[in-house]
């Protein structure tokens, strides 16, 4: 649902595939035609880290009600204008809630691969390395003054609205 960009070195422009669902902060690959495709068995194959999310049903910005999100005018699809995605990749520092339930158990500087577009700690599809853990899974800060966290409200998403943070090495 969410990426959190912290640090990165290359923000890459790539035309998407029609007929995928990228939401933001997942694995994505590269089909035969160059084009973006999410992370799976049929491109196993990481690239990097989608920047956008390519949805008909809901943004995946971090933390966004469904009242608030954006590109509704779009039906949701940040590519739509460009037909791009950004990918980062070749480096940087990232929050990102897109992860395999075992990351949340793993290792500070635990190797993390990918499995269908999310990250994970076994060499099922992929044994490329994408990113180490960095920072063990939890809550994240959202900047809005609350109670939650360290003065700021909980940021919302997947995987029960916790956030790990990884350093990007694909």
């Amino acid at each position: 649902m969410a990426l959190i960009e912290m640090f990165h070195v290359v923000a890459a422009e790539r035309p998407v595939a029609s007929g995928q669902t990228i939401k933001e902060g997942q694995v994505v690959s590269l089909n035969t035609s160059g084009e973006v495709v999410i992370q799976g068995v049929s491109n196993p194959t990481p690239y990097g880290l989608a920047g956008d999310t390519k949805s008909t049903t809901a943004s995946s910005m971090p933390g966004i009600a469904s009242g608030w999100q954006n590109r509704v005018s779009d039906y949701f699809d940040e590519t739509k204008a460009s037909a791009k995605m950004t990918v980062y990749h070749s480096g940087g520092e990232f929050a990102t809630d897109q992860f395999a339930s075992n990351v949340a158990s793993a290792a500070i500087m635990a190797p993390l691969y990918a499995l269908n577009g999310v990250l994970e700690t076994v060499t099922t599809q992929s044994a490329i390395v994408v990113a180490y853990l960095a920072k063990a899974a939890g809550t994240y800060p959202s900047g809005v003054p609350g109670v939650d966290l360290n003065g700021d409200q909980a940021l919302t998403g997947e995987n029960s609205n916790t956030y790990c943070e990884i350093k990007l090495v694909i």
